[in-house]
């Protein structure tokens, strides 16, 4: 079995940063995302790191976003910064156990992870 638990969320406005951290337990995961929902909105795949630590980006995030991870801590980091109004969400991360031979834009979409977190609320004001 995996545990995963979010930290790091909290009110900001706009412009300002938040870095939130994925603590895993468990077995090894090989990839590990982040993904964020709004009220009424569906899920959205936000970025994503395997375990040799190359990183994808939603279209929406490219730029402002860093994913990273903290191997020997089992732990994965996303750095937000320039923070939009648009970016209030519950933020999820989510891992995956098994190898994936997929599209790599397909790593951004809910379905591929088997491993969820009860997530953290990201504000941001305007």
């Amino acid at each position: 079995q995996v545990q995963l638990v979010e930290s790091g969320g909290g009110s900001v406005q706009s412009g300002g940063s938040l870095r939130l951290s994925c603590a895993a337990s468990g077995y090894t995961l090989r990839y590990v995302a982040w993904f964020r929902q709004a009220p009424g909105k569906e899920r959205e795949g936000v970025a994503v790191i395997d375990r040799g630590g190359i990183p994808s980006y939603a279209d929406s995030v490219k730029g402002r976003f860093t994913i990273s991870q903290d191997n020997a801590k089992n732990t994965v980091f996303l750095q937000m910064n320039s923070l939009k109004p648009e970016d209030t969400a519950m933020y999820f991360c989510a891992g995956r156990v098994g190898a994936y031979y997929g599209a790599r834009v397909a790593l951004l979409s809910p379905n591929v992870y088997s491993y969820w977190g009860q997530g953290t609320q990201v504000t941001v004001s305007s």
